[in-house]
């Protein structure tokens, strides 16, 4: 059995085995129940501070996440409305970035129509002006017409009195001339002719032809064959301020009486007349003729030989005319008669030149001919010298090789071949070798 003892009154009692476990399992289910209730209690009292608890700190992070949402919906809020402040502003600078383009481009038009309607009143006074100008241009020209109508009108008008006088002269002259001519001898006409074209001449040398020879031809040449010489009426010539000759005439002036039995014409002195040119070396040949008086081809003016090369016949009245227009075909070639006196000259100074090297060329030929004979002579020496040379060079070379031989001969000779076939000599060479006495 058992012993229990009273907790209380500390009595003792003996139970057996079932009654203890009744009395085990009445205390376990009191126990058991009063620990359910106080653990009922303990868990209702921890459930309840559990749930101050969490409903504190889920009051506390609502709190917390509230104050943060709101610090958030804050920050959005005020981000936005800085957002909206600057979109406004940047609304605000568009606008009155468009109202400066809008005024720029308002500004630009007026300034493009103002520069157009400026533009279209200068091209207006431009075209203006040049009418105007054209206008003006086409009554300066009608102008010039009419001035130049007058001019030819007045020059036609002076030519012709002009012309009209100079005819009237010339018949004056003609008629003069015919005068003359009937008054006088054949010897004094032709002597009369002379004289009026050289006092023509004075009358125009001191001031046309200041630095101009004109003067009788006195002096006759005569050349090979001819019996008598010739010599012609009038020499001219011209020379340039540095003395150069650009001109020379040789004249001769002809004339007859209507009276004279014997009729010469103009083709009878040419010929002498262009032997003197030659022989005096002149330029030029003028024939001042008063024969063939009824002839129009001597009457129309100055006439130019076909036969004879710088020859004229002329009529007493064209002797100035002449001269001066060949004066002037000179005085136009003056410098072409310089350059070609140039050209003379050095063509005198080339042909000098040539000269003096065809000397020198012949001279270096006779003296390479002489010296290529004796330099020949001297290549036929040493060719001989040669020859002898190589003879002596042959025998020489002979010679080394007799030499040649028999030095390998003595070279190639023993006691032993001396002694062969040659008993004496071996007994001779033996007894040397072996001394003697032995």
């Amino acid at each position: 059995m058992d012993e229990i003892k009273c907790p209380k009154c500390g009595t003792v009692f003996k139970v057996d085995a079932s009654g203890y476990e009744a009395i085990i399992k009445q205390i376990h289910d009191k126990e058991f129940e009063k620990e359910i209730k106080n653990r009922e209690a303990l868990f209702r009292t921890e459930a309840e501070q559990a749930n101050r608890i969490s409903k504190m700190e889920f009051e506390k992070n609502l709190q917390n996440t509230l104050a943060k949402k709101e610090s958030e919906i804050a920050a959005v809020k005020a981000d936005a409305e800085k957002k909206v402040t600057e979109l406004k502003a940047k609304i605000e600078g568009f606008e009155n970035e468009k109202k400066l383009a809008v005024a720029a481009k308002e500004l630009e038009i007026t300034n493009l129509k103002n520069e157009i309607k400026n533009e279209k009143n200068l091209a207006e006074v431009t075209k203006q002006n040049a009418m105007q100008a054209q206008e003006k241009e086409i009554s300066d020209l009608r102008n010039s017409l009419k001035l130049a109508e007058k001019e030819r009108e007045l020059s036609e008008k002076n030519l012709r009195e002009k012309f009209e006088a100079q005819l009237a002269m010339k018949d004056e002259e003609i008629d003069r001339i015919k005068d003359f001519k009937m008054k006088l001898s054949t010897k004094m006409i032709g002597e009369d002719l002379e004289q009026f074209c050289l006092s023509e001449f004075n009358k125009v040398r001191a001031a046309a032809y200041r630095n101009a020879y004109f003067e009788k031809d006195n002096s006759s040449v005569r050349e090979d064959g001819e019996t008598k010489g010739t010599k012609g009426d009038f020499i001219f010539r011209e020379k340039s301020e540095d003395g150069t000759e650009f001109i020379s005439i040789m004249f001769e002036m002809k004339n007859e009486a209507d009276t004279t039995a014997t009729k010469h014409k103009n083709d009878d002195f040419l010929d002498t007349l262009d032997k003197n040119r030659t022989k005096k070396n002149c330029e030029y040949a003028v024939l001042v003729s008063m024969l063939e008086q009824d002839n129009d081809f001597y009457n129309s003016g100055i006439v130019e030989s076909y036969k004879y090369p710088k020859m004229y016949i002329i009529r007493p009245q064209f002797f100035l005319p002449l001269i001066s227009l060949l004066r002037n075909a000179a005085l136009d070639s003056l410098a072409y008669k310089k350059q070609l006196a140039e050209v003379r000259n050095q063509n005198i100074d080339i042909s000098n030149f040539e000269g003096e090297l065809a000397q020198f060329k012949d001279g270096f030929s006779r003296n390479f001919r002489l010296a290529s004979d004796k330099f020949k002579t001297a290549i036929e020496e040493i060719d001989k010298t040669i020859a002898h040379l190589n003879k002596i060079k042959e025998n020489l070379i002979g010679s080394e090789n007799n030499l040649r031989l028999a030095n390998n001969k003595a070279e190639d000779l023993t006691i032993k071949k001396l002694t062969k076939n040659n008993p004496t000599m071996a007994a001779k060479f033996k007894e040397l070798s072996e001394g003697p006495g032995k």
